[in-house]
């Protein structure tokens, strides 16, 4: 007998397409409106941060005093920071202040919050105190430890001179100046650093300790071994800003020194160096080069940092 065949089904030819130009279409509007709402954040970083850095590195190859014709000046401005003894006073004095600041208050940071993940009582009220510096202008924060400082009427002097203690001219000695200023960034850097370094802790898994407390490991042994490497993420965090900001060290150095050319001798910095240049002697090119230099050092650091954190942060 002849056998019979079924007849094939018979698909619909545009639904297949239909389907894939729908999608298409609904990936398109969603990736518009991804770039509706990343706009405002490019515009605001184009406008305010690329552009003047932009504009910072034409005008540090001229000669202009901010009102008058830019004179073109090519490299003379980058020449002249080689003799610039102002300049060498500020990287000094900058490089000094990150030096001491970054690990003090990375140090200091740890032990709190170490502390604070132990179960200290009142860890509400601690974490606001030592947060506070970080939500206070940096403007107030100078004034208020300059008045601390005070040599007649200070509290620090009145305190040491109750303890029979040497009290020194904090703000009136050049010798003092630079240490003054690092006792109160490490004081405002703590809380910052803390609070990051606190998340760190407490994401770190009881299961490690617990293991650790069965093997007859202390707390000192836990500490180094289990404590720092699961937390090097946070404190490679906290070390690369730390030294960005430090590099960047203006506002208290313009408050508690005054502007005063004595102090300024020993407490100088970069970006104080930059204001200076521009906005009080106004030569621009020559604050855009330094501030060029600046970019490039920091930038440059933090290459370093990136590359030799694969050695020792653990994720």
């Amino acid at each position: 007998m002849r056998e019979i065949q079924a007849p094939a089904p018979v698909a619909a030819p545009e639904a297949a397409p239909r389907t894939e130009r729908r999608t298409r279409r609904g990936r398109t509007v969603e990736m518009w409106w991804a770039y509706a709402f990343v706009l405002p954040a490019f515009v605001v970083l184009g406008v305010f941060h690329l552009l003047p850095a932009a504009a910072s590195l034409a005008i540090s190859f001229t000669d202009w005093d901010g009102l008058s014709a830019i004179r073109f000046a090519g490299g003379d401005n980058y020449a002249a920071l080689l003799a610039d003894t102002n300049f060498g006073k500020a990287g000094l004095h900058t490089f000094l202040y990150a030096l001491v600041v970054v690990p003090v208050s990375a140090a200091l940071a740890t032990l709190a919050a170490v502390l604070l993940n132990a179960g200290l009582k009142g860890q509400a009220f601690y974490r606001t105190v030592y947060f506070i510096p970080v939500v206070t202008m940096s403007t107030a924060v100078g004034l208020i430890w300059k008045w601390l400082y005070n040599s007649e009427y200070g509290p620090i002097n009145a305190v040491l001179g109750f303890l029979h203690l040497p009290q020194p001219n904090w703000l009136s000695d050049s010798r003092y100046t630079l240490i003054s200023i690092m006792i109160v960034g490490i004081w405002s850097a703590i809380g910052h650093h803390m609070i990051i370094l606190l998340a760190g802790l407490q994401g770190i898994p009881q299961s490690f300790y617990e293991a650790a407390s069965i093997d007859g490991a202390g707390k000192l042994y836990a500490f180094f071994r289990i404590t720092l490497p699961l937390l090097s993420p946070s404190l490679f965090f906290v070390v690369t800003t730390a030294v960005i900001s430090s590099l960047q060290l203006f506002d208290l150095v313009f408050v508690m020194t005054g502007g005063n050319p004595a102090l300024l001798s020993s407490a100088r910095s970069v970006v104080f160096n930059v204001y200076e240049e521009g906005f009080v002697l106004f030569r621009m090119g020559a604050a855009s080069a330094q501030a060029v230099v600046l970019f490039v050092v920091i930038l440059l650091l933090t290459i370093v940092q990136l590359k030799l954190q694969k050695r020792w942060v653990h994720y």
